[in-house]
């Protein structure tokens, strides 16, 4: 990515000087922006989910998810890399393993150090919705790991990335630290995708890989309290990549609305009603975000998180609607091949099946309810 030689000093012109020249680069060949995250880093842009002891500034989900959705607004690829980011450090944040904390978070938090999350089949595995792919089993020290999985984001050889899977003969999972440059471990790339194609999605194999009890976050006695702990901040915070692509599909309505209102007030979504519905969308996320930051009993963890659920549906499906609509109003000038209606169409089914996916969301708000 091309660099200034004043780095700017807030996210906006950084946005604008470094982010917003790479979209179509980032979008259509798959350009990983590595400087412009690092360069966020520097700006503070993934301290939030830190806590000061560790350099982080400690402001929360909601300065995080702030942070994300305006990177959002000009590119969501770059917006996930953000919230691959600081999951990762939000993961380890909220670990027991003070040695963990005192060795990633500094540098998680600077930019320094870059991070993914590996948790989407554990999750998914966990309720029943497809198999484990990773097997631990217990070994002197530490533990043994096998399996791949397929699509793990923001990577590379000097990345780390937090994962967890079922300990044979245990059952219970166990959550960790792995380092992409490790014995064993191999990253591969698998697929290329219509969008999001620069966040560096590639394979993870895992063969015989040592992961040492300094890199454990949970062992399986403490497994399930500790997925609970993560899991509403997880899904909460996808949502500043929701935010973020909305907003800018309601400038593009209205962009539209400057030469073809006369036919465009005949399309059934508009500005006006977009705009408000995402209102109250971020009015929601962020009362949760608050919530979340205020640390929560584990009493009150399974109530928020249902919450969550509901909030991530509702957004998930405000996305797609604001996408469509950005389409049709634009027209044939937004069904161009570097048009930015046709990206974000593309990249709000990207938030409709990351995991959770709206068909996870519903069967999981589905379960917690129970019959009507």
């Amino acid at each position: 990515m091309t660099t200034v030689t004043s780095p700017p000093s807030d996210l906006g012109s950084l946005i604008a000087q470094t982010l917003a020249p790479r979209v179509h680069a980032i979008d259509l060949e798959g350009e990983y922006p590595e400087s412009f995250l690092r360069a966020v880093g520097q700006l503070g842009g993934f301290a939030g989910v830190v806590a000061p002891a560790f350099g982080g500034s400690g402001k929360g989900l909601a300065d995080t998810i702030a942070t994300m959705a305006q990177i959002g607004e000009t590119c969501l690829s770059t917006a996930f890399t953000h919230w691959c980011q600081t999951a990762c450090a939000r993961y380890i944040q909220l670990s027991d393993n003070a040695s963990a904390k005192s060795r990633w978070l500094p540098r998680l938090a600077k930019g320094t150090q870059l991070g993914g999350t590996g948790l989407s089949n554990t999750c998914k595995s966990n309720c029943e919705i497809e198999r484990f792919l990773l097997t631990a089993r217990r070994v002197q020290g530490g533990y043994e790991i096998n399996g791949t999985l397929p699509w793990v984001s923001n990577l590379g050889e000097a990345h780390i990335f937090v994962t967890g899977c079922p300990v044979d003969g245990d059952g219970r999972l166990v959550f960790f630290v792995t380092r992409c440059n490790q014995d064993g471990f191999r990253l591969v790339e698998s697929a290329h995708f219509t969008a999001l194609e620069g966040t560096r999605t590639l394979a993870c194999q895992f063969r015989q890989v040592f992961i040492p009890d300094g890199e454990v976050l949970a062992h399986p006695d403490a497994a399930a309290a500790y997925l609970a702990r993560i899991q509403p901040g997880m899904f909460l915070s996808q949502l500043g990549m929701g935010i973020g692509l909305i907003r800018d599909c309601v400038r593009l309505v209205e962009r539209a609305g400057r030469t073809h209102a006369h036919v465009n007030a005949f399309e059934r979504d508009q500005a006006d009603e977009l705009a408000a519905a995402l209102a109250a969308a971020e009015q929601e996320v962020f009362r949760l975000a608050a919530r979340l930051d205020g640390d929560p009993s584990p009493e009150e963890l399974p109530e928020l998180l249902t919450e969550v659920l509901r909030i991530r549906l509702a957004g998930g499906e405000l996305a797609l609607r604001a996408a469509n609509a950005a389409m049709l109003h634009q027209g044939a000038r937004g069904y161009l091949r570097t048009a930015t209606a046709q990206r974000r169409l593309r990249e709000a089914y990207f938030i409709a099946i990351v995991t959770p996916s709206l068909k996870h969301l519903r069967r999981e708000i589905a379960r917690r309810e129970g019959p009507a």
